[in-house]
């Protein structure tokens, strides 16, 4: 330990390596019913140099590195184990470019989702990748593809990092992609470094796309009565050509506590809600509001067509706190007591059968599955609470499982954006395609052959 601390504090200085018993806070993420241990110590890198130095100090001394951004996910990526040590990238936070000539904007990775958005702004630009917690970092978010709201429209964050810096588990600095439209030359490390959750290697730098920023945006909000014409209309909306900026499914019991939680009244009448079972809330955004207004119209009538008794369109000022609330479901449902957020992806077409069968799972075990989710892109996220009693922690389990389990035989995956973490790295192992799970351990082993790098974590 106390090599492992002087090998640390050659590295970055004294004032950065802290105590890991000290820092409880920095040794664990959001996650709801995933353990940590305590990690040995917590350092604070500040350039691609002190990460290589921190590498080698771990390598040397054969101990674990976690990465950790900002701490807001929620599959317990950034939890540690006993002895750990923990690499927390909040002082490397530089904006080194934002390019308006290529459109790109190069940063460091303890740099959070609003701020690279405020300064893309100022050059009418945007990054649109919106995992509902802006405070989210962009190493964070590249290592668990984090999607969110608006991926039904620009996809997750897969589809705008376009080069990386990181450093392998041997201390090697590798460089992938760049400020390119596009390219095919060997391998892609940029993409098979995305979504790794820190266990092929620790990210040190983010070259992302940006977009130009839509000024004009009209909300919807549209209730249905049943589960099968709720996603029936949302394959309409997609389909139709119209390209919302989102389109979100929340069922009725969590449509009321996000408003409560708000303090939000959205004028829907007591006898539609009284028959309402599920709502859409659709999000259109342009360049000029007569064109958006048209395409208002037309989405009016869509949902209408598909079975809404009536669309409510909604005044800035209630869609924005809409959305708001919206993006702050998790600590709404958290402070309502919910055990577990299950995070999984199914097809759109497969959405009414997988939440349908999830209800049924629940009542089953006694527990309550409640949700939301991205039903552009067929991620559902449900809050699950517990029964209680002697029996609560066997239920909960085996309502998580069965969960899980209902997605993948729907063609679904246990994860759509949260990522794999501890919580799910059970399942991935039991029901993930043995082939590919085979696949992703070879190509861990070849990058960490020592396992050094967030061990328990992902493809174990």
């Amino acid at each position: 330990m106390s090599d492992l601390r002087e090998r640390l504090v050659a590295v970055v200085g004294a004032e950065h390596v802290l105590d890991g018993t000290a820092s409880p806070e920095l040794a664990h993420d959001e996650a709801l019913a995933v353990g940590h241990g305590t990690p040995a110590v917590v350092v604070r890198p500040g350039s691609t140099a002190d990460v290589v130095g921190i590498v080698d100090a771990a390598r040397a001394t054969h101990t674990a590195l976690v990465a950790r951004g900002a701490g807001t996910g929620l599959s317990g990526g950034a939890n540690a184990p006993d002895g750990a040590v923990v690499v927390a990238f909040d002082r490397m936070t530089a904006i080194r470019a934002i390019d308006t000539t290529d459109h790109v904007a190069v940063v460091e990775p303890g740099v959070s989702l609003a701020q690279l958005d405020a300064a893309a702004r100022e050059h009418g630009l945007t990054y649109p990748v919106r995992p509902g917690e802006q405070s989210a970092s962009l190493g964070g978010t590249v290592a668990t593809n984090a999607g969110g709201m608006h991926a039904v429209r620009y996809g997750v964050t897969r589809a705008h990092v376009v080069g990386l810096e990181a450093v392998l588990a041997d201390g090697t600095v590798v460089r992938t992609g760049g400020r390119l439209a596009k390219v095919s030359a060997g391998y892609d490390l940029t993409q098979l470094l995305v979504g790794s959750e820190g266990t092929l290697a620790l990210v040190t730098e983010v070259t992302v796309r940006l977009q130009p920023h839509l000024p004009v945006r009209r909300t919807v909000l549209a209730p249905f009565a049943d589960l099968p014409t709720t996603t029936a209309a949302v394959a309409r909306v997609v389909g139709s050509g119209l390209a919302p900026a989102l389109c979100e499914y929340l069922d009725d019991p969590t449509m009321d506590a996000i408003c409560a939680a708000a303090d939000l009244a959205l004028g829907v009448p007591d006898e539609v809600r009284a028959g309402a079972d599920a709502y859409l809330v659709v999000e259109l955004v342009g360049r000029r509001a007569e064109r958006v207004e048209e395409d208002l119209a037309e989405l009016g009538e869509l949902l209408t067509d598909a079975g809404a008794p009536d669309v409510y369109v909604l005044p800035e000022g209630s869609a924005r706190r809409l959305v708001e609330a919206r993006e702050q479901a998790f600590w709404t449902i958290k402070a309502r007591g919910a055990d577990e957020v299950v995070d999984v992806v199914v097809p759109r077409s497969a959405m009414a059968e997988f939440i349908g069968r999830s209800r049924e799972i629940g009542e089953r075990h006694g527990t309550r599955v409640l949700g939301c989710g991205h039903a552009g892109d067929g991620n559902v996220h449900f809050a699950v609470f517990g029964p209680g009693g002697d029996g609560h922690a066997a239920a909960l389990d085996a309502t998580l499982h069965e969960v899980l389990a209902a997605g993948v035989a729907l063609g679904g995956a246990v994860s759509g954006e949260h990522g794999v973490g501890r919580a799910k790295a059970g399942a991935l192992a039991e029901l993930a395609d043995p082939g590919a799970l085979t696949t992703m351990r070879r190509v861990r082993a070849a990058l960490d052959p020592d396992g050094l790098l967030n061990p328990g974590c992902g493809p174990v």
